[in-house]
């Protein structure tokens, strides 16, 4: 993580009193769709497959099958070779992206009338379901940001290279999807400016309390926002103290969570213990292999598919956009056959709100595991397993009355590598008796998983999405 002064202690007061705000003057909710609209028919993508051969920019390499782009930067789509011989899938191939390098997320936060704000864009990506979505202030691989795509300049870049003129409040690299990534990371990064700032089109300042609201409906707030969100140093809303013991409520039990009030059933220390010792005796052996040399892959004129028809698929895809730093490409994206499920499984012990979170080896992982969502799965992929691979606890996230269910919203994944990749991410109350004990699993309150979030590579981005998702609970219902 880079070092920056550390952020003064008032700062999480005052995150929680942007998540009190929900609404305001600077730019009223009621206003968001209208302009949503209105960037929507300036921003835009004509996203069409096209065959693999025909990719411009791009190479086959003729002796691998490997792609790779003609600049040397973006990414290259690879094969490789992963053994996990105490997993339920002991081995297996398959190909997977490999870009080395660091982007940046990053958005700018500002103080209006007493209240934090923060700065977000309605950005296009070719892979999103819906095309426009709400993303970081920045968001931007380093071939992006350094033009190798010969486009327009990234605005607002300068704060985020150059943020020691600036409040940093969050700056910590953090994982991408274990599974379609290979080591990647992004510097996730908030910065806090006095100075005026331009806004230019597509961009809105909004309060915490309205991004909240937004996140509850489907396929507006993008996968960069809410990690980058989810590494705020919040401790919930300060419309209220944290809730006195007679309160049981799951709100009061949450902002407990949050606030750090009550005791976790499991010490810091014991969880710093027992991440490391998953991550010790787990054995994940990853080696590069060429595309081409897949067992079961098969490469078609438009795809390359796995024989068994599940999974996902690696297709090519013509982009012409508006609104964007280029106006063309082409490129590779990774399409999943599936919608899958991310879950979190909470209660309430002793007052305080936990989550069951899981130690899940993933062969994409810098070091080998990172606490996951109690459940994250394609569930039609596991259709031709035994049933002792199918995911702990996903028939209770999917079988969970409505009355337990918390948090429930379809979700988009990174667009700009995965095409209309969705998950259903859930927040349920279970009856999991509170000693429940495995050896993959455990419970931590909220406050433990934010403190987590200050460092890099223990917490996976499902994960972090869900904890934005949390957080987003500690105010009001939703309004918009």
């Amino acid at each position: 993580m880079t070092e920056h002064p550390a952020a003064p202690a008032a700062v999480p007061g005052r995150i929680g009193r942007s998540v009190d705000a929900r609404d305001s003057r600077v730019a009223p909710l009621d206003t968001f769709h209208p302009w949503f609209k209105e960037c929507a028919e300036r921003a835009y993508t004509d996203v069409r497959p096209i065959p693999l051969d025909e990719l411009a920019g791009w190479t086959t390499d003729p002796v691998t099958g490997n792609l790779a782009h003609v600049s040397g930067g973006f990414f290259r789509v690879e094969g490789l070779d992963v053994t996990v011989p105490d997993g339920p899938v002991p081995h297996w191939t398959q190909p997977i992206i490999n870009q080395p390098e660091i982007g940046i997320l990053g958005i700018l936060a500002k103080e209006f009338e007493g209240v934090l704000h923060f700065l977000m864009q309605a950005k296009v990506e070719p892979g999103n379901v819906n095309g426009l979505q709400l993303s970081p202030t920045v968001q931007a691989t380093r071939s992006n940001y350094s033009r190798v795509h010969r486009g327009r300049p990234v605005p607002y870049l300068d704060y985020f290279r150059e943020p020691g003129r600036h409040r940093v409040i969050t700056d910590v690299r953090q994982s991408e999807q274990g599974s379609w990534f290979y080591r990647k990371r992004n510097r996730n990064m908030i910065v806090e400016v006095t100075e005026d700032v331009e806004l230019l089109d597509g961009f809105r300042w909004l309060t915490l309390g309205q991004i909240h609201q937004l996140l509850a409906l489907d396929d507006i707030v993008n996968m960069d926002a809410r990690t980058v969100l989810s590494c705020l140093p919040f401790s919930g809303p300060t419309h209220r103290p944290a809730p006195g013991p007679e309160d049981d409520s799951f709100t009061a039990a949450l902002l407990r969570s949050c606030h750090g009030v009550g005791g976790a059933l499991h010490p810091d220390d014991h969880i710093l213990n027992w991440v490391t010792e998953v991550r010790t005796r787990s054995e994940v052996l990853t080696r590069p292999l060429p595309l081409n040399a897949l067992e079961q892959w098969r490469r078609g004129e438009y795809a390359i598919t796995h024989d068994s028809g599940q999974f996902f698929e690696l297709i090519a895809v013509d982009v012409r956009a508006g609104g964007r730093e280029v106006g063309g490409w082409t490129q590779p994206m990774i399409k999943p056959r599936d919608g899958g499920v991310v879950a979190f499984l909470v209660k309430s012990i002793g007052g305080v709100l936990h989550v069951l979170m899981h130690a899940l080896v993933e062969p994409g992982y810098l070091d080998v595991a990172e606490l996951s969502p109690t459940v994250q799965c394609t569930p039609r992929n596991f259709d031709h397993l035994p049933d002792a691979a199918r995911p702990m606890f996903l028939d209770a996230a999917l079988g969970a009355p409505a009355d337990r269910i918390r948090f429930d919203a379809v979700l988009s994944e990174e667009g700009g590598r995965f095409y209309h990749a969705r998950n259903r991410y859930l927040v349920v109350e279970t009856d999991i008796d509170a000693g429940f004990s495995h050896p993959d699993f455990r419970w931590m309150t909220v406050r433990q998983l934010v403190d987590l979030l200050r460092h890099s590579h223990y917490v996976n981005i499902q994960a972090r999405s869900l904890v934005a998702c949390l957080h987003s609970l500690t105010g009001q219902p939703p309004v918009v």
